[in-house]
């Protein structure tokens, strides 16, 4: 497997210790707050009877989501343990679940000879990646739209670390949540501005559409405001293919 021990070590000591339940992880906040605004965004590009593939799903709660407004919806994740929770928790079967290396190109093309052209959703993944498997899994996003595919794709930006730190000097420490964070040694924000286009481009997406957003979290401050994490998301397409007629 070519993503790194710790990456993998990480993700699955995380979810291993995890019940998957929604909300628990910090960054699970409800679809209302995630996946309904990113998809009303990926919507005004896509063509929605195209399959949907949630990269990095986690426990599925925004694949869920997703499954309500695409003809099928697929969650992959490289961790074993998120897929038994995912598949646990979609109790209505309204979507599919199976685990994949998102840096194995073979793995990769397989889960897209199966599905053909589909869009894809790509909700804090990359930055969570070791900067060498970023390319990778940017070239997973393309193979997998194919020519007719779009792709929503959404990263906290470098400001999001100032977020993160006020939330964890909170009075009494930083909350469970953030502990596992930590525990787990994952990494948030650590794509350097600029690096998220040249990632694209250099997989051979087309920008259609961007702009700023803030990627809610399930953690609350003290004073009960939201945790929201500054972030950028980018609507892509195989480059040439976002043109009308493309």
């Amino acid at each position: 497997m070519s993503t790194s021990e710790r990456y993998v070590r990480a993700w699955e000591g995380f979810w291993a210790e995890n019940t998957g339940e929604p909300g628990e992880p910090f960054w699970d906040a409800d679809p209302s707050l995630t996946a309904a605004p990113h998809t009303a965004l990926l919507a005004a590009h896509a063509d929605r009877t195209l399959p949907v593939v949630d990269l990095g799903c986690g426990n599925g709660t925004q694949t869920r989501y997703l499954a309500g407004h695409f003809r099928r919806a697929v969650g992959v994740d490289l961790s074993p343990s998120a897929v038994a929770h995912a598949r646990r928790a979609d109790r209505e079967a309204v979507a599919e679940f199976e685990q994949l290396d998102l840096t194995d190109p073979v793995g990769v093309r397989r889960l897209g000879d199966r599905l053909g052209e589909a869009n894809v959703y790509l909700r804090a993944v990359l930055h969570q990646s070791d900067p060498a498997d970023r390319a990778p899994v940017a070239a997973s996003v393309a193979l997998l739209l194919g020519r007719r595919g779009r792709g929503f794709v959404v990263e906290p930006t470098a400001a999001a670390k100032a977020v993160i730190q006020q939330a964890a000097e909170r009075p009494g420490g930083p909350s469970d949540k953030l502990r596992q964070v930590r525990k787990h040694q994952q990494r948030p924000a650590e794509v350097a501005p600029g690096e998220l286009p040249e990632l694209l481009r250099g997989a051979g997406l087309e920008i259609l559409d961007q702009g700023g957003t803030d990627l809610a979290m399930s953690e609350r401050h003290p004073d009960g405001t939201r945790v929201a994490l500054p972030a950028q998301w980018f609507v892509v397409a195989a480059a040439g293919e976002g043109r009308p007629g493309g």
